[in-house]
């Protein structure tokens, strides 16, 4: 199974979209600042994901939710939260 995970920092609400084969272990990882992208933006909180069968549609899913069309279906997708997070562009 491979994911594709949005988390949000609790430092500065920014976002990280990753895919990875083991979630939980990933959510730590960056939690222990072990990824230079995220190290400085620790704590993280997961927010959202999506699980595929195969990693080449979990890389695939990544690339576009890294996009601009995917950070808009992402925003749509978790407007209550944000809204409830207030969370800003």
């Amino acid at each position: 199974m491979y994911y594709v995970y949005v988390l949000q920092s609790s430092k500065d609400k920014s976002l990280y979209i990753g895919y990875t084969a083991d979630l939980k272990q990933r959510l730590v990882d960056h939690n222990e600042g072990k990824s230079k992208a995220t190290r400085l933006k620790v704590p993280f909180k997961l927010i959202y994901y999506e699980a595929f069968l195969n990693k080449f549609d979990a890389l695939n899913r990544e690339k576009y939710l890294k996009s601009g069309y995917g950070r808009k279906t992402l925003q749509n997708a978790l407007s209550e939260y944000f809204k409830e997070n207030r969370w800003e562009k």
